[in-house]
C-alpha cells in the first residue's frame, strides 16, 4: 500500500501522454481509411449501371 501514491501520479502521466498521443495522430491522419477509396471506384460502377437504367425506362 505504500507504493499506491507512487503508482497513481504515474498512471495518471502515462494516460494523458496515451490520450494526447491519439488526439495527435487523429488530427494528423493517422486513423484514415486507406482501404475504402482503391474500393469505390468498384462501387461507382454499380451505382451509374442502375442511374443509367432508372434514366432509359
Amino acid at each position: 500500500m505504500e507504493i499506491m501514491p507512487f503508482l497513481i501520479p504515474i498512471a495518471l502521466i502515462m494516460a494523458t501522454f496515451f490520450i494526447g498521443g491519439f488526439i495527435w495522430m487523429t488530427k494528423k491522419g493517422q486513423y484514415d481509411d486507406l482501404e475504402t477509396p482503391r474500393h469505390r471506384m468498384l462501387l461507382e460502377d454499380e451505382k451509374k449501371a442502375t442511374h443509367t437504367k432508372e434514366g432509359e425506362l
